[in-house]
């Protein structure tokens, strides 16, 4: 079965997606050109990794904001100021170069400061997808994505060798700076279609802790989350260290460097272009556990191998690196509902590019200590012992499988007076009468849909047993503010917490639910 392409039918998705590809061309150009002026100024393997760290440690310093701002600002065009901010920073990096007054410092700081702004956009990239296609397109977009991201690795790294030979750093950080253009143009060709009015915008700090506890209260979300971070710390070591292996094992230029990612990203686009095909076949698990040995093998034949040997190897783990990604980012887009899934996608994002960011200043100290090869070796290790996490702390069978739709059903207060957003907080009393043989049942169906009130924004969930009535429970939660009731009932609720509700139907009959909206007296 060949890759779905119906999302490129799409116009919005289309302009975005080819956007896109010419950015991504344009970064990794700048990427091979950061390292590449630190390989001809003698720096050594820990300094050459700062690269990577400069480019994604921002990711930990600013994904949770990003996935904020995504969720409650008007999304374009937070996306649309990013990108200017991007043109601005990679075209001071351009200027400074060819005046001759880049050093690596300063190369390394607004690297740092590229990197802020993709952190910054990231979720708001990722969040839009299910806005652009239909939910049945969305593997096939996520796949197209990965196809961008590595027909960019398999071109920008080659055109960023040949050119910075010819006109130096300054012309590949310029190219760079020019790419962002397209992906402007693309967002404002794009009339995004609104949804219905907030009851008020969210603050920062309330959307952010909303978020935090929507993944505690997901089990499903975390252990994709755990997955992504087991593969992205030893996965860091082959990006942060390949070029030193160019370098110093390969003896190539920056050409030749150009050519070794070209080699891992043409396997990506080779593998992404037959990777539906396995997927038909085999389970998201089967291909998390793959797409790991694929890409320990590249690490190990970055470390022993001579060039020639190593270059079948490093295909296969470009693709065993999109096949990983791709999957993940799939999975947990489907698993998110539309109402957090910004935030949801920057915690991903927080846990995979920001443990590549700090592990790849970990695999450059490894490096400068016991060498290239051994830290590889080490690296390559890890990532097979990564393919047990199938038996230890496999996917949660209800990835990609809940019902996201929108659900309805809560009765609404009686109030005598029109309250303020802020004004609350909405206490919610439930009871139950239960059958002592549903006893267990009762209470095991209770557990998940505390977790749905959880997620949704009640706090202070508790179950009681009544001391007076045989058999009789009460549940009891707290919602903060009217506002957050209102979006509680009417934009978070969905199909999969309304199940949780019918499995508790199904072992106990409610005899009434109170929701008690109070304001405090000054």
């Amino acid at each position: 079965m060949a890759m779905g392409l119906e999302p490129l039918k799409i116009t919005a998705f289309r302009n975005i997606f080819l956007a896109q590809l010419v950015s991504n061309i344009g970064l990794w150009m700048q990427t091979v050109g950061a390292q590449w002026f630190l390989v001809d100024a003698g720096s050594s393997a820990l300094v050459i990794s700062l690269v990577q760290t400069a480019s994604l440690a921002p990711t930990l310093i600013f994904s949770l904001l990003a996935g904020v701002l995504a969720d409650v600002l008007n999304v374009r065009r937070l996306l649309i100021v990013l990108t200017g901010y991007a043109i601005v920073v990679a075209g001071l990096m351009a200027g400074l170069a060819w005046s001759g007054h880049l050093t690596p410092v300063t190369m390394l700081c607004l690297t740092f400061l590229l990197g802020a702004g993709s952190a910054l956009s990231a979720p708001a990239f990722q969040a839009i997808q299910p806005e652009l296609v239909p939910r049945e397109q969305i593997p096939d977009a996520a796949s197209l994505g990965s196809v961008a991201m590595n027909t960019a690795r398999a071109v920008g790294p080659a055109l960023a060798g040949f050119l910075f030979s010819f006109g130096g750093a300054g012309t590949v950080f310029a190219i760079n700076a020019a790419s962002y253009l397209a992906v402007l143009a693309a967002l404002l060709s794009w009339h995004r279609t609104t949804g219905p009015a907030d009851v008020e915008r969210e603050h920062i700090a309330m959307s952010l802790g909303v978020g935090l506890r929507y993944v505690a209260a997901a089990p499903v979300v975390r252990r994709l989350l755990l997955r992504a971070a087991l593969f992205a710390v030893p996965a860091s070591a082959v990006w942060a260290l390949l070029p030193v292996v160019a370098s110093t094992r390969f003896h190539l230029d920056s050409t030749g460097y150009g050519g070794v990612l070209g080699v891992v990203g043409g396997g990506a686009v080779v593998g992404m272009l037959i990777l539906p095909s396995f997927r038909s076949r085999l389970s998201d698990e089967v291909l998390l556990v793959g797409s790991s040995i694929l890409f320990a093998g590249g690490a190990l034949a970055a470390g022993f191998l001579p060039f020639a040997a190593a270059v079948a190897p490093l295909a296969l783990a470009g693709f065993g690196w999109t096949a990983q990604l791709s999957t993940l980012n799939a999975a947990l887009q489907l698993t998110l509902p539309q109402w957090v899934r910004a935030r949801g996608m920057s915690m991903y994002l927080l846990v995979f590019s920001g443990l590549q960011g700090t592990g790849a200043l970990a695999w450059g100290l490894v490096g400068d200590a016991i060498g290239v090869g051994p830290a590889l070796g080490i690296a390559g290790g890890a990532l097979l012992l990564n393919a047990l996490a199938a038996v230890v702390v496999p996917m949660h069978p209800l990835t990609a499988r809940l019902d996201r739709t929108l659900f309805v059903t809560w009765p609404v207060p009686t109030i005598v007076f029109e309250p303020e957003p802020s004004d609350g907080p909405v206490q919610v009393n439930v009871r139950y009468r239960v059958e002592p043989e549903n006893t267990a049942a009762f209470i095991t169906a209770m557990e998940a849909l505390a977790r749905s009130r959880r997620r949704t924004g009640g706090r202070s969930w508790r179950l009681y047993r009544s001391g007076e009535t045989t058999g009789e429970y009460v549940e009891q939660f707290v919602v903060p503010s009217w506002s957050e009731y209102q979006r509680q009932r009417s934009q978070r609720w969905t199909g999969y917490d309304h199940e949780n509700i019918l499995r508790v139907a199904g072992v106990a009959e409610r005899i009434d639910q109170r929701h008690l909206f109070t304001v405090a007296v000054d």
